[in-house]
């Protein structure tokens, strides 16, 4: 275990993380670099062990606080959560072969575009307009999990944000609805690492479960917040984390930090 001074400072990015993953996802991007921080003697799968653990407690009661407030359609969440799992699990399996310093670049101009699009269309993602109906809705909601999950499984850095403006541009959702199925298929891809973490004997147990009800508790007041104030609150705490990742994933392409 970290001294306590380390662990209360863990505790709090975790609150913070959980926050933010609720609202609009995201959240590895505070709690991933505080673990490093404060970790520093643990190995890289210890860290993202610890993270997965506390982040899953966080998109648990977020998912729940959800289901209970803007009741997603189950035709979407449920092949979204299942195959989010599955590409999760994918993107694990083949993450230590894939060139990791490849992808900053790469998740950067995704950020800038989509973040560029959502600053510059007001409309969008102001009300539920599907874009298909049917099977044709189904495979939209396959497809983004499949993507966003190996996504995941590989690297992991916004997801949430990845899973919240797919299901806005492509399927037609509103930034409400959307951060609403974002979570739960979150919790899915959470759910499919611990599934290779845990029997490995990754996951540090103490600092993960002070962290998970840290983020927990995060988790908790995001859902509660970006429900009772709506989309237009949602959306715009989008752009900012979204303008926040900006800068700190292009700085690291930059060497700056």
């Amino acid at each position: 275990m970290p001294e306590p001074t380390v662990l209360i400072l863990l505790g709090i990015a975790a609150l913070a993380a959980g926050y933010v993953d609720a609202v609009v996802g995201g959240g590895g991007l505070i709690q991933l670099p505080a673990l490093l921080v404060g970790l520093p003697g643990a190995a890289p799968v210890e860290v993202l062990a610890t993270n997965k653990l506390a982040s899953i407690c966080g998109t648990t009661v977020a998912s729940a606080t959800y289901y209970k407030k803007v009741r997603p359609d189950p035709r979407t969440f449920l092949p979204l959560m299942l195959f989010a799992f599955l590409g999760s699990a994918g993107g694990a399996a083949v993450a230590a072969r894939l060139p990791k310093e490849a992808f900053e670049p790469i998740v950067l101009v995704a950020l800038v575009v989509v973040g560029g699009w959502v600053l510059f269309k007001p409309s969008l993602g102001e009300v539920t307009t599907l874009r298909f109906a049917g099977r044709h809705h189904t495979l939209a909601a396959v497809g983004t999990g499949l993507a966003v999950g190996f996504y995941d499984g590989a690297l992991g850095p916004g997801t949430g944000s990845f899973f919240v403006i797919s299901l806005v541009g492509l399927l037609g959702y509103s930034f409400l609805e959307a951060s609403a199925k974002a979570r739960l298929a979150n919790w899915a891809t959470n759910a499919a690492a611990l599934c290779v973490f845990v029997p490995h004997g990754a996951v540090l147990w103490g600092v993960g479960l002070t962290m998970a009800a840290c983020n927990l508790a995060g988790g908790y007041l995001g859902a509660r917040t970006a429900v009772a104030r709506g989309t237009r609150f949602v959306r715009i705490f989008f752009i900012v984390v979204v303008g926040a990742f900006v800068v700190r994933i292009g700085g690291s392409v930059a060497g700056l930090w």
